[in-house]
């Protein structure tokens, strides 16, 4: 299973509306869960993250320090993690970032860039590049 937690609620329903969309997508392809957690102070945040997470999660952490892969390099990780793993689990902190509790359980560091994303807006992005990465890795035509 993909697990994607990500603290904060999406508003906007054109931002809701992009991430069913993509919750969809990716269904087709591979079991999808998506877990929404209040926001709050990075504390409490963590715990709520670490509540969520199970032993056998390989955890992913989004972050601007993280590695930058492409399209391509993202899919062959995803790939690679599904083979080794029974979960991989995404992880979108708040507007303070991730507590270090989690970010020490991290055992890889993802980043899309240097560049602040609103969260919503970085939610669907997520979802794009897993759905690219199991178009790619089926061969299918939608990657350019």
């Amino acid at each position: 299973m993909i697990k994607l937690i990500c603290v904060g609620k999406i508003k906007e329903e054109y931002l809701s509306l992009l991430i069913n969309d993509y919750y969809k997508r990716i269904n087709k392809y591979h079991k999808l869960e998506i877990i929404e957690l209040k926001d709050s102070n990075i504390t409490e945040e963590g715990n709520l993250i670490l509540k969520a997470l199970k032993p056998n999660d390989y955890i992913v952490t989004l972050e601007i320090g993280g590695n930058n892969l492409s399209s391509l390099e993202l899919s062959q990780k995803i790939d690679t993690w599904l083979a080794n793993y029974a979960n991989i689990t995404f992880i979108i902190g708040g507007s303070n970032g991730i507590d270090e509790r989690v970010l020490k359980l991290a055992k890889y560091r993802l980043s899309f860039g240097k560049n602040t994303f609103p969260h919503g807006l970085f939610r669907g992005i997520l979802l794009e590049q897993i759905y690219r990465s199991f178009k790619i890795l089926n061969n299918e035509t939608y990657h350019k």
